[in-house]
């Protein structure tokens, strides 16, 4: 019942938003908010400009529409807004080309349409949002479009605003039979747009170039009303019900547009640069709709490379659309994807994701000519980690040196595959990175489009995946393994930045149980900034650093804690686990452990279970390989 009430509830506010009234009180509408008669482009730029933006420390832009659904793809989205949205809503001559999203397969593009599409339908529910059109039109028509076009230059000069097109065939027709003229007593009411009743958003997809009719974009004649109305050329005779009259004031979405029977293009030339294209026997029809379309490279490519299409290509914006760069960005598409099957009852393994992210980032990455930098290194370094000797600039530099980087490896889909062939085969209710690695590795043998040379390569990025992955479970170990954890760390650094502080202030230090000065110890400091490669010559401006670190925090307020420096946090992570590498085999590995080990491993499994997200399957599993990895 509860449901029946909810549903109840979302109908009366449908039936709130419904409006209508005459031209002249829409006419006064828009004097008071001449928003209200912007451009598709303008409304589409809105919608997403109005979901909000974040700005990271760079200057890179985060548009909060895109990212409940999109994952890494932030410098590509910042581009097709700023560079196509933005400059077509503020008119420029973008807004006459059409939007061709070009990238890999499973790379976003058909996500992105889909976001503008069900946009859209939420946004012209909005006040911000709300379209208005002459009731009755079936192309939901632009009411300022009954104003004469000898007066238009006055009224947009009176109200701020710009009209654009001429009424369709069957308003011009109502007008002058079922109103004698007066545009005053046109109706206008409010629509609200929907893909699924077919209003303000249209589809069109490619068929059999034979049978398909070009009537699937601009509509046909209806025969059954000629010997009615005694013409094919007038508009009662004729079915306005095209994707180009119904997409009107919205947005028509062009699947495999490059795919298209060229006859099919040729319409869109005079659409996009005039705003208007031919339908019938009728002069040429306004309309005012984004359209998008998208394609893969290899069809973008032949595309180009055939001269006829000339015309059409300098009509058309392309947008590349990248496969995702980011390992922790690619998890987020494994888990989203995951979680919307019906096996997100199956306990997926901390780091299990991480792993088949880092394999599928590495088969996108390319080579870089810069010197000491490998794929592992430029894969951190895209990730956000911080990587010795590399600071933000060789980011740019490195993320500028290919420009087609992420237009081929393997897809999400190929490791959502794969991982579902895991899940489906396993007997336990828990996947590890170990089973996920392995599902990836058998399914390259299978895979129909991989050259022998990419398999050797991807079986090498599979193994590289394994590694990182070893790292990082020994370092879950080795943490668990550590009683009070933070404790521990914070209580070894603030040992750490006592002697720095005597060292950098020729000062020594006061023993807290003897009171005895001494001297700063000199292989406490050393065994710490060793652990991240300080070198004995590099030790003083290691330490100075800090210490100027700590006096910056201290200007603002701030207080200098555990994971102030990335640099100083890694080192104590390192010495402890160094300190407790041999505990931690002894415990893990022994076949008939002692009641203090007994006791010490149900310590660490509960650890693992309740702080880092283990279920018992995979903590087990955890402890048993890592106590293999550090017994070889």
């Amino acid at each position: 019942m509860d449901i029946l009430k909810r549903i109840a509830e979302q109908r009366q506010r449908e039936e709130k938003l419904a409006w209508e009234g005459t031209f002249a009180e829409y006419l006064e509408m828009v004097r008071q908010r001449p928003e209200l008669a912007q451009t598709s482009h303008s409304r589409v730029y809105h919608m997403i400009a109005d979901a909000g933006v974040e700005e990271d420390e760079n200057g890179n832009k985060n548009y909060l529409f895109f990212s409940r659904e999109l994952f890494g793809l932030d410098r590509a989205i910042e581009r097709l807004v700023e560079e196509y949205f933005h400059s077509a809503a503020r008119r420029l001559d973008v807004r006459k080309r059409i939007l061709l999203l070009m990238g890999p397969v499973s790379g976003g593009k058909s996500t992105i349409v889909t976001m503008l599409k069900r946009g859209l339908e939420q946004y012209s529910r909005t006040d911000a949002g709300a379209v208005y059109a002459i009731k009755g039109c079936p192309m939901q028509e632009e009411p300022l479009h009954l104003i004469p076009r000898s007066m238009r230059p006055g009224v947009e000069k009176e109200m701020g605003v710009r009209i654009e097109g001429n009424l369709c065939p069957s308003c011009r027709l109502r007008l002058k039979e079922e109103y004698g003229g007066r545009i005053e007593d046109v109706p206008v009411e409010r629509v609200l747009f929907s893909e699924d009743e077919r209003t303000g958003i249209g589809t069109f997809s490619p068929s059999d170039p034979k049978s398909q009719d070009i009537a699937d974009l601009t509509g046909s004649i209806d025969f059954a009303t000629i010997t009615e109305y005694g013409s094919e050329s007038d508009p009662r005779a004729y079915r306005f019900d095209g994707e180009l009259n119904k997409a009107n004031r919205g947005l028509m979405e062009f699947q495999e547009m490059l795919k298209c029977d060229e006859k099919f293009l040729w319409n869109l030339l005079s659409l996009t640069q005039e705003g208007n294209f031919k339908a019938g026997r009728f002069a040429l029809i306004s309309a005012d709709e984004l359209i998008v379309a998208h394609t893969n490279e290899a069809e973008y490519k032949s595309f180009i490379s055939n001269k006829k299409n000339e015309a059409l290509q300098s009509r058309i914006i392309v947008m590349p659309i990248p496969y995702n760069l980011q390992v922790s960005e690619e998890e987020k598409i494994y888990a989203k994807l995951i979680g919307q099957s019906d096996l997100d009852h199956v306990h997926i393994a901390p780091h299990a994701l991480y792993a088949a992210a880092v394999f599928s980032i590495l088969t996108r990455l390319k080579e870089s000519k810069k010197q000491g930098m490998d794929l592992v290194k430029k894969m951190r370094l895209y990730d956000g980690k911080s990587v010795d000797g590399y600071k933000g600039a060789d980011l740019e530099e490195l993320q500028s040196e290919h420009l087609n980087e992420g237009m081929s490896g393997v897809d999400p889909r190929y490791v959502i595959n794969r991982i579902s062939s895991a899940l489906i085969r396993t007997d336990s209710d828990c996947l590890n990175a170990l089973d996920i690695l392995r599902a990836i590795k058998e399914g390259l043998d299978q895979h129909p489009s991989i050259t022998k040379e990419e398999r050797e390569r991807y079986l090498n990025f599979i193994s590289i995946a394994r590694k990182e992955y070893d790292e990082l479970a020994k370092k879950e170990v080795q943490k668990a393994f550590v009683y009070s954890y933070e404790e521990s760390a914070k209580t070894l650094m603030d040992n750490y930045l006592d002697n720095v502080e005597a060292f950098c202030n020729w000062t020594k230090i006061k023993d807290p149980l003897t009171g005895e000065e001494l001297e700063p110890d000199e292989k406490l400091m050393r065994s710490i900034e060793e652990q991240i490669g300080i070198s004995e010559n590099a030790k003083k401006a290691f330490r100075e650093e800090i210490l100027i670190r700590i006096s910056a925090y201290a200007r603002k307020g701030k207080k200098f804690d555990y994971n102030s420096h990335d640099r100083l946090r890694e080192a104590i992570q390192k010495k402890l686990f160094a300190d407790l590498k041999d505990v931690v085999k002894i415990t893990t590995s022994t076949k008939t452990p002692d009641e203090n080990q007994l006791k010490k491993i149900n310590e660490v499994t509960a650890t693992l279970i309740d702080e880092y997200g283990y279920c018992p399957t995979c903590a087990n599993d955890l402890l048993k390989y890592v106590g293999s990895l550090l017994n070889r």
